[in-house]
């Protein structure tokens, strides 16, 4: 690989330098995911959204397995792609409106954070670029469906 391909797969695996700020990189990555996604949601067309996860998926899959040269362990903090694909999963159909993103985002630092079953086992049983991703992509999908629980409970 180039050393300009390894350049920008560095970039987008540390969401061109959210992942290198000093406190928590992981909440870092998270809100400025959030400039990706809330003109997503605004837009409000689920198909969009589901289809930008999952190229954000399958770009974060390619980056982060080639920025892991420039690490000294399988999984450093500052790349932060994987809570972009996640950020982006838990927000899915959630309807435009700053609590629910708060609610949502929150949901997903708790369960990225806490990381209960199965989440922890996942991220224990991958590794390298899957297993950097596979584990946010599920703590989103935790955080999608208590947002949307939440979120009936309260219009009904």
């Amino acid at each position: 690989m180039s050393a300009a391909r390894r350049q920008i797969a560095y970039l987008i695996s540390i969401f061109f330098g959210a992942g290198l700020l000093p406190m928590g990189p992981g909440t870092m990555g998270s809100l400025a995911s959030l400039i990706l996604w809330v003109p997503v949601m605004y837009l409000g067309s689920w198909p969009i959204h589901l289809a930008l996860v999952a190229a954000v998926f399958g770009i974060g899959l390619w980056a982060s397995n080639h920025a892991l040269s420039k690490f000294d362990n399988d999984d450093p903090k500052a790349i932060v792609i994987d809570e972009v694909a996640g950020m982006g999963l838990s927000l899915l159909c959630v309807p435009f409106a700053y609590l629910h993103i708060a609610l949502a985002f929150g949901l997903f630092r708790l369960f990225d954070i806490w990381k209960p079953w199965p989440i922890r086992q996942i991220e224990r049983r991958f590794h390298r670029g899957f297993g950097i991703m596979i584990d946010d992509v599920i703590a989103g999908v935790f955080a999608l469906i208590v947002t949307h629980f939440i979120l009936w409970v309260k219009n009904t």
